[in-house]
């Protein structure tokens, strides 16, 4: 069991990812064509459950992409499930304080870390994949190693908390959602506002004190670049639907001459 996008990080690599909102495993295959390095399936603004997820989950791992979910919440059930069925990290959202993020360690971690609950399920291949046949101690070492708990800074009691959450045990990144951000910053989606990016900047302080990566949803190529040269470890450009919309609507532009 490794997951490819921890990594890529690790070896100081800039792992790019998109929103997964199409449904389709055959597009989980093409995001891995294309060369991408994770996928996002969002179970929170989108219609994704346990049992759709899965068939996503098998994609990714038979074209080599790594799979996420945001889940809905910071629940025991959203974060126990989707770890359950394979999902190699999760981005929880709407967090507000210190104990909500050390809540979602507690369910998404093993023994010694967390209380996640044990469970040889279709992530251990029941009991029968490599990590899951030796000892119980290195089960949850490797899975407390290669599954990822990465919180979303979306709010203002998270960022008022970024450098004690970020530095925590068993947080394994921090992933900025700038629209939510600048809404709870009273800047709605006025990204070049001072305190949007004072914002930014106190994040990815907060994470390189830390040693934890940064990552962050950029609307295009451009946006994303910029996070990059600024620090950011990673970024997640666009969804799946509207590269596919912006593809084809640049394609229409190239043919018709009317």
């Amino acid at each position: 069991m490794e997951n490819q996008l921890r990594s890529k990080l690790m070896k100081g690599r800039k792992p790019v990812g998109t929103f997964f909102e199409s449904g389709s495993a055959s597009i989980v295959e093409c995001l891995a064509l294309a060369g991408l390095d994770y996928f996002i399936v969002d179970s929170e603004h989108g219609p994704f459950e346990v049992e759709s997820t899965i068939d996503f989950v098998m994609a990714a791992l038979v074209r080599g992409i790594t799979p996420l979910a945001r889940v809905k919440d910071g629940s025991r059930a959203s974060i126990l499930k989707m770890l359950d069925i394979g999902v190699q990290g999760l981005i929880i959202p709407d967090l507000h304080t210190v104990e909500e993020a050390r809540q979602v360690v507690e369910y998404g971690k093993y023994y010694p870390l967390g209380r996640r609950g044990v469970a040889f399920g279709r992530d251990a291949g029941w009991g029968y994949a490599p990590h899951a046949t030796g000892s119980m101690d290195n089960y949850f070492a490797t899975c407390n190693r290669e599954t990822m708990l990465i919180p979303q800074c979306e709010t203002r009691g998270f960022l008022d908390h970024i450098e004690e959450i970020s530095a925590m045990e068993g947080i394994d990144g921090i992933f900025v959602g700038p629209y939510d951000l600048s809404v709870a910053l009273d800047k709605p989606a006025q990204f070049d506002a001072p305190e949007f990016q004072s914002a930014l900047d106190r994040v990815l302080a907060a994470c390189r004190a830390a040693g934890k990566p940064c990552f962050i949803y950029a609307p295009n190529s451009a946006a994303a670049q910029a996070h990059l040269d600024r620090g950011f470890n990673s970024v997640a450009v666009g969804m799946d639907t509207i590269m596919c919309v912006e593809g084809f609507r640049q394609l229409l532009g190239e043919l018709r001459t009317e």
